[in-house]
């Protein structure tokens, strides 16, 4: 056996970190400078969702599924990201969705039962995290999690689940997509707005997947009640972020924007350490992901060099 050796799983922040398409720009400046005061100080004002950052059930939902207030930041347990883990390296097409035998072939290429992941933290590589960018190529054309596999996760009993992509959603299921009251239904390369990408690409009945009222007006309200009816029933609505709330909603955590060398650790097992701020009534925080792993059985992969704003 090696040395344990520590592996940087997040992004650099920095005012010119990418970030989702309706996030405001965050704002560095000084309190103090050296010359002037003799110390440097500085703040930032920024969302708590910028860069590698943890989400809390209060983000999504105001309730969970056993009836109770959705939890808030410091109402989770210190140890609620952080644990025994494994990377499953997700093979997928461009914009796909991640279906449980996308993940149960993963765990085959980890060598790792689906049975065995109870109580440990999974960090999905995609591949996203290589196109960390303020692109539509990251954000609009990301593959994603869904109902489904946020329904795989909670059957298998997962701790937390750590993705390497924009969210713990396919971005059709967001808010970039024709969901939610915020819902901006982006427009994609070709100029049409990504929704009717989608369907053109992949036809209307895929596209149903990701927004409630074609998914009633091609399969009808029963069918859409038999997938998303439990989100419903809690006050949700079903194609909104549903993978996210499946897992919050079971007290199963997620963390966004995983990057770093996430490359050294697919296929791997190791330990995973996350922790939020102790941010009381907080919906998340960003986070700082670090894989503790012994050294002769990390990948022989180059280390993570960053080009976007300037690195």
């Amino acid at each position: 056996m090696g040395k344990k050796v520590f592996v940087d799983l997040s992004h650099p922040f920095s005012a010119e970190i990418p970030r989702w398409p309706y996030f405001d720009k965050p704002v560095i400046d000084n309190a103090h400078t050296m010359a002037k005061g003799g110390v440097l100080t500085q703040k930032i004002t920024c969302t708590m969702h910028t860069g590698t950052h943890a989400d809390a059930p209060r983000h999504v939902m105001e309730t969970e599924f056993d009836g109770k207030r959705a939890r808030y930041t410091h109402e989770m347990p210190v140890d609620a990201y952080t644990g025994d883990a494994v990377c499953l390296d997700i093979q997928i097409e461009r914009w796909g969705l991640i279906l449980p035998h996308h993940i149960e072939d993963a765990c085959k290429l980890a060598n790792i039962k689906p049975s065995e992941l109870e109580g440990m933290v999974v960090c999905l590589n995609t591949g996203m995290h290589r196109k960390f960018d303020d692109s539509k190529d990251y954000y609009h054309y990301s593959c994603g999690t869904g109902v489904e596999a946020g329904k795989w996760f909670v059957e298998h009993k997962v701790k937390c689940v750590a993705m390497d992509s924009q969210a713990l959603d396919h971005p059709l299921h967001t808010a970039m997509g024709n969901n939610g009251m915020t819902r901006m239904n982006l427009m994609g390369a070709s100029g049409k707005p990504i929704t009717e990408e989608y369907a053109e690409q992949f036809g209307e009945e895929a596209y149903a997947e990701f927004d409630k009222f074609a998914y009633i007006k091609l399969h009808g309200k029963e069918a859409y009640d038999k997938k998303f009816g439990d989100l419903e029933a809690i006050g949700c609505w079903g194609t909104w972020e549903p993978c996210h709330k499946q897992l919050l909603g079971h007290g199963i955590v997620g963390v966004e924007n995983l990057g770093g060398d996430l490359d050294k650790l697919t296929n791997k097992r190791f330990r995973f350490f996350c922790f939020p701020l102790r941010w009381y009534l907080g919906d998340g925080s960003m986070v700082r992901c670090v894989a503790e792993i012994d050294e002769d059985d990390m990948n022989a992969v180059p280390n993570r060099v960053y080009k976007y704003g300037g690195f």
